[in-house]
């Protein structure tokens, strides 16, 4: 049995142009090696291998049954090494066919895969975008297994040991169908409280957001009548009934049949981060996604990078 760990990679090398050769003296010359160095380097091979790999023959040397079987392996191992440590390559988008894997929820569908969509599909067409419905609790073990490239997150509850970067701040806004009666000019506070809202509730079931704990500070509470998991259904439910939501600015600012108005109480907003792993922080094509992500976003396509 061949010890690997007792193998010089030099060995393998000179192994690899031999067997391409099947000439000492030509091998020699290819390695920039002197002929005795070689044929001292072939002692060692045969002895590591107990197989003479290389025999005298009428027309030079020929390759034993051991060699050949060695020969292809051999060379595509060599190969792969040399990959690994040689110099990165750039990333050519237009011949790149990977797979990104991006954790999201519909919100961040909308406000940021959207906008991406147009720039990712002209610059690599041959790409393919996977989008994975987010679950904070597995974020971490996502993106340390390999199982995502990159996660769309609040800044709350963001794990600290991934690479982060700051998308936007969002605000929030007022919205309801289009020609609203209680929303032709921005509402009182009396006039807010009366309506009838609906809020996300991602875990399900949830009657409170954070614009309940703006009117609790001031001793007010509205009229939450109905909760929903996803802002899409939400979106139809404000389009087809009167009622109102709070809702992220950029999730209404291009939909139609609404009227979106400043609320009548200050509602904090968030910041939307993207995450991912050390294990592609350097890698090309992985910094070129996340450049587009944030390019996307900004007004003109322009972007500080990382």
């Amino acid at each position: 049995m061949v010890n690997f760990r007792q193998i010089d990679l030099n060995l393998l090398m000179t192994l690899d142009v031999l067997l391409s050769e099947l000439n000492v003296t030509r091998a020699a010359q290819r390695l920039n090696l002197s002929q005795p160095s070689v044929s001292v380097q072939l002692a060692r091979l045969r002895e590591v291998f107990s197989d003479p790999l290389l025999l005298p023959g009428p027309r030079g040397m020929q390759p034993t049954t051991r060699a050949l079987e060695l020969r292809e392996p051999l060379r595509q191992a060599l190969d792969a090494l040399e990959s690994a440590v040689s110099a990165v390559r750039p990333f050519d988008p237009a011949s790149a066919s990977q797979t990104w894997r991006i954790v999201a929820t519909d919100y961040t569908e909308s406000a940021v895969i959207l906008p991406l969509l147009g720039r990712l599909r002209a610059a690599a067409p041959g790409t393919r975008l996977a989008v994975f419905e987010l679950n904070p609790p597995q974020i971490l073990r996502q993106a340390e297994q390999g199982e995502v490239d990159l996660i769309f997150h609040l800044r709350e509850g963001s794990p600290a040991s991934l690479h982060q970067r700051l998308l936007f701040s969002e605000r929030y806004v007022l919205a309801g169908r289009l020609n609203h009666p209680a929303l032709k000019r921005r509402p009182t506070l009396a006039q807010f409280c009366k309506l009838e809202h609906v809020v996300v509730s991602p875990d399900g079931g949830g009657f409170s957001a954070a614009t309940d704990s703006a009117l609790a500070n001031l001793g007010l509470s509205r009229q939450v009548v109905l909760s929903v998991p996803h802002f899409l259904f939400m979106l139809e439910a404000l389009r087809n009934s009167d009622l109102v939501a709070v809702l992220p600015e950029r999730l209404v600012r291009a939909a139609a049949g609404l009227t979106v108005v400043e609320p009548p109480v200050a509602v904090a907003g968030f910041d939307m981060l993207m995450l991912w792993h050390e294990r592609l922080h350097r890698d090309p094509a992985h910094r070129w996604l996340r450049q587009q992500i944030a390019m996307s976003l900004v007004p003109g396509g322009e972007s500080k990078g990382e």
